[in-house]
């Protein structure tokens, strides 16, 4: 099968949709599939891949991408990479990842042309919360992560670390939250640390915040990490809380935390508590008063970790890439 993905942003930028569409492609040619990525991310030398990665196409290069491929699937609609497929006849599958999930408010055209465009395609979600978002049915398709990465260290006694956070350091993401809630674990007689991972345009305004809440002994910045890396401090750390103010449409990074072998404490809304299953605990958007009862409940109760832990491996093979790949290619064939 020859399949073209269209992936707005891909290598060397970093995020969910390019590890995911990586992930994929590989997984697609690994089972003897041949693969095209269509990006807007700029041109590297920092990597090769084996198959043919058209960065920032023209009209021409799109036209000849289509006319090649069997199949074209979009990890995230884009309509600067579906207009010619009005031109040339070709299947196509939308991924929807979550960013025009949102309903069309005011003269909102851009947004309202996607969710048109949505209604006349196959549609996958990303999660039952994604596939809410829209009138057409989806297709519950799950983001893999990358378990050759992120597992269990091979000695559990260095898990000595209590708290961390891996995202984008903006306000959507929750960390303040998070921080006034390690200020009201003070009067639990609790001070726990957190390892605060990721970059971006709050660090200095949760810096001050950290301070303002006499916190700087507790919460260290470690800025962004990935790879090997990220996953060697995961396997450091007890709880990963992921605390997001918005619907979160998934949530990889949940995933990356079980398989290291962290209980996951996360916001209840959107994808999340999928992502998460029976490997941790949720709470409501924005309670802080919860999200502290929550971390209390599992920083004072030792045996709750074994439980929560029992569920990881059932959980985890759910998001297998091999598993996730084979899903998609049973759909591309149902369309072929």
């Amino acid at each position: 099968m020859k399949i073209l993905i269209s992936s707005h942003a891909f290598a060397p930028s970093v995020g969910g949709i390019e590890t995911v569409t990586k992930l994929l492609a590989y997984e697609f040619v690994r089972l003897g599939h041949r693969v095209a990525v269509l990006t807007q991310t700029p041109a590297t030398d920092a990597e090769t891949f084996s198959y043919p990665v058209i960065r920032q196409p023209s009209v021409i290069e799109l036209h000849r991408a289509l006319a090649g491929c069997d199949i074209f699937w979009q990890n995230n609609l884009s309509l600067r990479t579906l207009w010619p497929v009005t031109l040339r006849r070709r299947p196509v599958v939308i991924t929807h990842q979550g960013s025009y999930c949102r309903k069309p408010a005011g003269l909102d055209l851009h947004q309202r042309v996607k969710h048109a465009a949505v209604n006349h395609y196959p549609s996958i979600a990303v999660s039952k919360a994604v596939a809410k978002c829209f009138h057409t049915e989806s297709v519950i398709i799950p983001n893999p992560y990358q378990s050759e990465i992120f597992h269990l260290p091979p000695n559990d006694a260095d898990r000595q670390q209590d708290l961390i956070f891996v995202g984008r350091l903006v306000s959507e993401k929750g960390i303040d939250l998070l921080l006034q809630s390690l200020e009201k674990l003070k009067a639990r007689q609790l001070a726990p640390c957190l390892t605060i991972v990721g970059s971006g345009p709050e660090r200095p305004l949760l810096e001050q915040l950290t301070a303002r809440l006499r916190l700087d002994r507790q919460v260290a910045f470690a800025g962004p990490l990935q790879g090997q890396a990220l996953a060697k401090t995961l396997q450091r750390h007890k709880i990963l809380v992921v605390p997001s103010r918005y619907d979160e449409p998934f949530g990889v990074v949940a995933l990356e935390g079980i398989a290291c072998g962290c209980m996951v404490v996360g916001s209840s809304g959107g994808g999340l508590p999928e992502a998460i299953g029976p490997c941790g605990l949720t709470f409501p958007n924005g309670d802080v008063d919860a999200l502290t009862r929550e971390l209390a409940r599992l920083l004072l109760q030792g045996d709750e970790w074994q439980r929560l832990r029992v569920n990881a491996s059932s959980h985890l093979a759910n998001f297998e890439a091999e598993t996730i790949a084979q899903k998609y290619l049973s759909l591309f064939r149902t369309l072929l």
